[in-house]
This record gives structure tokens, C-alpha cells and sequence, in this order.
């Protein structure tokens, strides 16, 4: 009796687990498929198109009235330097914040964890009112200073993972005469690559996939990003560019898709390191 529970169990296991695959495959799979449907229109009474075309996949980057490379390239621009000021600044706050005890660390700790609990769009009034102050709307210098900014307050993971490395090491640095940046550069930095990787990935994906934040704030054509730029081809009641837009969210798709297969061992190590201890 008990073998026969066991096998409806985990027969029941893999009929949801199948179920939840199509249900998230079949989407992209029409996505795909769609890019290399002729005309402009995703609905097809055939799954698998009877003539494919990579005519939509050659408009984006030849037709006069797209700017899709533009877009791209501006996309691949903010995410980039976004990555790489947010590793910085959240590696930084976060290693201070786990390693020394300062008046006010845990104030500032809770006032990091409350402002967490709300979402991100409650601010983009205020946000949207100081770039505008500040001549930066419609520049992509805001939106990496906001990026950046935005993602050095959900730190605790790397907190989290700072806290499980031993302090007997900075403690033998130390004593060898080690100052506080060599400690940082030569022990917990070479310690730290899953966590590391784990949050370039997440701020990297974040802002290449972003819209409502660019969408308020970049004005200009030559200056939108990918979402927002694929956005207008299809807002407008007069547009029917759909297959056009499936044709672009795949070459979107196609950067973030590599990443995540290349680095998905880091990314896995370190979600589970920084959860551990916080």
C-alpha cells in the first residue's frame, strides 16, 4: 500500500510539474515562432507558420523608421554600467555593515528593511520632481544614478553572505598587518564571486527589462531603451506590428538567456550562501 502512495504521489508530482512547464513554455515558444510568421499579425490557425521569414528580425535593424540598434545598444549601456556601480556600491555598504559595529548600524538597518517592504513605483513622483530639478530627465545618467541607487538598498543578501565568511581571516590579515581595503580586495572579494555574480545578474536582467521607470523618464526616440522603444511600435491603434515586436523580444531575450546558463552555478551558490545568515 504504502509503494502504491508513493507512485500516485509522485505521479501526481510530475503530471503538475509537466503542467507548469507547458503553461510557461508554450508562451515563448509562440513568442518564437511568431518572429518567423509572415505579415504583422501573432494569430495563426497553425501553430508552426507554413512560409518562414526572418524579414522582421532584418527590419529591426534596416527599416528608416526603427532605431531598434539604438535602442539596444542604450539598453546594453545603462544595464552595463548599472551592473557595475551597483556591485560597488552594495559590495561596499554591505561589507561595512557586516563587518563593523558603528553608531547607527542598526538603525540604518531597519530603515533599509522598512523601505524595502514598499514598492518601488510609490517614489517615481519624487523621483521624476528631482531629476527635473536637477536637468536629468531624458538623460541616461538618471536612470543609472536611480538603478544604482535603488538596488544598494536590497543589500541584505550580500549582508547575509558577508556574515558566513569567518572573521578569523580578517582578523589573521589584520595581524599581519593587512589594512581594511586589503582585507576587502585580497580576502573577501575572491570569497565573495558567488555573491558577486548573484547581484550583477539580478541588477543587470532588472534594468534590461525595465519599463515603467524608463518609460517615465526618457522623452527623446534616440534615447529610449529596448522596452520602451518596442512599446511605441505597437501603442498606437494604428500600429500592427505584433510579429515585429516578437522578433525584437527575442533578440531581447537572447543576451539575458546566455548569461543565465553560463553563470547559473554562481547565481544558485550564491542565493543559497546569502540566505543563510542574515
Amino acid at each position: 500500500m504504502s509503494q502504491k502512495n508513493s507512485f500516485v504521489r509522485l505521479s501526481l508530482s510530475y503530471l503538475i510539474l509537466i503542467i507548469l512547464s507547458v503553461c510557461a513554455l508554450y508562451p515563448s515558444i509562440w513568442v518564437v515562432v511568431s518572429s518567423f510568421r509572415p505579415g504583422g499579425s501573432l494569430y495563426s490557425k497553425n501553430f508552426f507558420p507554413e512560409k518562414w521569414t526572418l524579414d522582421h528580425y532584418v527590419t529591426l535593424f534596416t527599416g528608416t523608421q526603427y532605431t531598434f540598434d539604438i535602442w539596444y545598444m542604450n539598453t546594453l549601456k545603462i544595464a552595463f554600467f548599472t551592473m557595475i556601480c551597483s556591485v560597488f556600491l552594495m559590495t561596499l555598504s554591505m561589507y561595512a555593515l557586516s563587518r563593523f559595529r558603528f553608531r547607527g548600524r542598526k538603525t540604518m538597518l531597519s530603515a533599509m528593511l522598512i523601505l524595502g517592504m514598499f514598492p518601488g513605483f510609490m517614489s517615481m513622483i519624487a523621483i521624476y520632481i528631482i531629476l527635473l530639478q536637477l536637468n536629468l530627465l531624458d538623460t541616461h545618467i538618471a536612470m543609472i544614478l536611480v538603478y544604482s541607487a535603488g538596488a544598494a538598498l536590497g543589500g541584505f543578501i550580500v549582508k547575509g553572505y558577508f556574515d558566513t565568511i569567518p572573521r578569523s581571516l580578517d582578523e589573521a590579515a589584520r595581524i599581519d598587518g593587512a589594512s581594511h581595503l586589503q582585507v576587502f580586495l585580497k580576502i573577501m572579494m575572491p570569497l565573495s564571486k558567488p555573491i558577486l555574480t548573484f547581484v550583477a545578474l539580478t541588477s543587470f536582467t532588472g534594468v534590461w527589462g525595465d519599463f515603467i521607470f524608463a518609460r517615465l523618464v526618457l522623452r527623446s526616440k534616440d534615447n529610449y531603451t529596448v522596452a520602451v522603444g518596442m512599446y511605441e511600435l505597437i501603442a498606437s491603434q494604428t500600429n500592427s506590428y505584433f510579429t515585429l515586436f516578437a522578433a525584437g523580444s527575442v533578440i531581447i531575450a537572447i543576451p539575458i538567456t546566455i548569461l543565465f546558463l553560463i553563470l547559473q552555478r554562481f547565481l544558485v551558490q550564491g542565493l543559497t550562501a546569502g540566505a543563510m545568515k542574515g
